[in-house]
């Protein structure tokens, strides 16, 4: 069993940036890929970035998110990250950290079906 408690969000103003942490239970922390999920009110929860575990390493991100926020693990910290710069307001949603026990790199690990531990979220709300 894997539990994973999600830190750093909160308000910033548009252009700003904020750094999200996912502190992560279990001994194989580096064997899981880990994702970043977002749920706005009235919409469908939505990928946004993942690292593939293990030396593998790979990443993808949602095309709405590319070139503006990265994805990170410190897996000696079993944490994982995601560094948000360049907000907009269509930014703002609850963020979720998903992870699954897996260390080859897919991009079937976009879909949020795919994992099976889920933190509680993390409000962030851009404001114009």
């Amino acid at each position: 069993q894997v539990q994973l408690v999600e830190s750093g969000g909160g308000l910033v103003q548009a252009g700003g940036s904020l750094r999200l942490s996912c502190a992560a239970s279990g001994r194989t922390f580096s064997g899981y890929t880990m994702g970043w999920f977002r749920q706005a009110p009235g919409k469908e929860r939505e990928f946004v970035a993942t690292i593939i575990g293990w030396s593998d390493g790979s990443t993808y991100y949602a095309d709405s998110v590319k070139g503006r926020f990265t994805i990170s693990r410190d897996n000696a910290k079993n944490t994982v990250y995601l560094q948000m710069n360049s907000l907009k307001t269509e930014d703002t949603a609850v963020y979720y950290c998903a992870a699954v026990f897996a260390y080859s790199a897919s991009w079937s690990y976009t879909s949020k079906d795919r994992y099976d531990y889920w933190g509680r979220g993390t409000q962030v709300t851009v404001t114009s």
